[in-house]
């Protein structure tokens, strides 16, 4: 007998790009567990989206999103749905304290389902390099090095046939590789096996050059077997510029609004990447096309790396600029820190530091002048990570970049849950 709809928990769900991809596979969520509010939010919202979807009452989203006020939270269209809806996404920090009182508001939601697969990403900034470098000898210490014992117990509780422990690289390094170890060696005492690969999100369906371990694990004794979902790498033929960006109007440095309708400035007939992939979502107008303002120090500095990108595809290096539009200290270090994003091919990493400063994600304009170059947008950062243009980053300016940063591509996470249904 083949089951129709696979259900699944996401921990630490972020603005939940892991789970929309699960979603978009045809999987059913039972609860998202994020510890930031903001986040939360953003899950609650997304969860009305598919609500109303699936009741057909989609113009109820589109006016949410046509007359939402900057600074205010989804309230006005979460009140418009069943409770339950919202109350999946569960704004609550993992930790000793609080497991058993999440257990329950989990059970209270699953009813007497069974939950088929859990997925989630503990916190890693004490497994990436960047977070090594910032924190120190402090990341040794670092609480959230322990996260992965909490996910562990959601495994135990709710005993699912498969789980996806999304990753940096630098987990199964990470102090000599104990974590890693140890993770292997807490499943496995639950009966699981597990194995850890390094996925690169461009050969997935993704304009993204982001590589992060994606570790599956499954019930040993299950029959039939599961095992590590086959993922078929994909060419990538399109790119950035004319594929993903080409169809958002123009914006200089600090125009848009973070609450505003947009319209498309080509017909989706000619935007074959965004047709296939769905990115281009279901409405017929997008959000959040807003650029953060830059001072002329900076624009200076973008306007030099994008002609040095469009003559032979140069990366500019910090400690070369004339010493005037220098003004960081560090000449040793980060030198790449303003980066063009490639546009004849796939960008590099999104992450999550895209909030504190956009230098490092130059829009490649095709005239640079000082009065046009710019960071990318918000929703242009959502693309590169392939959410959908109908999803919705609650929150300032600064937190929906955070979240889009921190979030799983939603096209890869799309590809592992299709290669897990099949195993299922």
């Amino acid at each position: 007998m083949i089951k129709k709809e696979y259900t699944f928990i996401d921990l630490f769900a972020g603005a939940g790009g892991l789970s929309e991809g699960f979603i978009k596979a045809g999987f059913s969520p039972i609860a998202h567990i994020e510890m930031k509010q903001d986040a939360c939010n953003t899950l609650k919202t997304r969860s009305a989206f598919h609500y109303l979807k699936a009741q057909g009452k989609l113009s109820i989203y589109e006016d949410y999103l046509k007359n939402k006020v900057e600074g205010t939270d989804g309230s006005i269209l979460w009140n418009q749905v069943p409770p339950e809806v919202t109350n999946a996404a569960i704004c609550a920090t993992i930790g000793e304290d609080t497991i058993n009182g999440i257990f329950k508001k989990v059970d209270a939601l699953k009813g007497d389902k069974t939950v088929d697969i859990i997925i989630g990403g503990p916190p890693c900034q004490a497994y990436s390099v960047a977070g090594r470098a910032r924190m120190g000898k402090a990341v040794e210490e670092d609480p959230r090095n322990e996260l992965y014992k909490y996910y562990v117990q959601f495994l135990e509780k709710y005993n699912p046939k498969m789980f996806v422990f999304e990753n940096v690289l630098g987990i199964i390094t990470a102090k000599r590789g104990e974590p890693f170890a140890d993770l292997k060696k807490l499943v496995d005492e639950l009966g699981y096996d597990m194995a850890a690969k390094v996925q690169i999100a461009s050969q997935h369906g993704v304009l993204q050059n982001r590589q992060r371990v994606i570790i599956v694990g499954w019930k040993r004794n299950a029959s039939p077997k599961y095992g590590y979902p086959e993922l078929e790498i994909e060419a990538m033929p399109y790119t950035v510029m004319n594929d993903l960006f080409s169809d958002l109007p123009n914006r200089k440095a600090g125009e848009g609004k973070l609450c505003e309708p947009i319209s498309y400035t080509r017909p989706l007939s000619e935007m074959e990447y965004l047709e296939k992939s769905g990115i281009r979502g279901v409405l017929d107008f997008t959000t959040q096309h807003l650029a953060r303002p830059t001072n002329n120090n900076d624009r200076e500095i973008y306007k030099i790396a994008v002609e040095m990108w469009k003559d032979g595809k140069r990366r500019l290096n910090y400690a070369k600029l004339p010493a005037r539009l220098q003004k960081h200290k560090n000449k040793e270090t980060f030198l790449n820190r303003f980066s063009v994003v490639d546009p004849d091919g796939c960008c590099h990493t999104v992450v999550a530091h895209i909030a504190m400063d956009g230098h490092y994600y130059i829009y490649p304009t095709p005239n640079p002048t000082m009065d046009n170059v710019r960071s990318i947008t918000v929703r242009e950062a959502a693309r590169l990570q392939s959410f959908p243009d109908d999803y919705f980053f609650e929150g300032s300016r600064t937190s929906a970049l955070m979240q889009i940063g921190n979030a799983v591509p939603v096209i890869l996470a799309q590809r592992i849950a299709e290669a897990i249904k099949k195993k299922l």
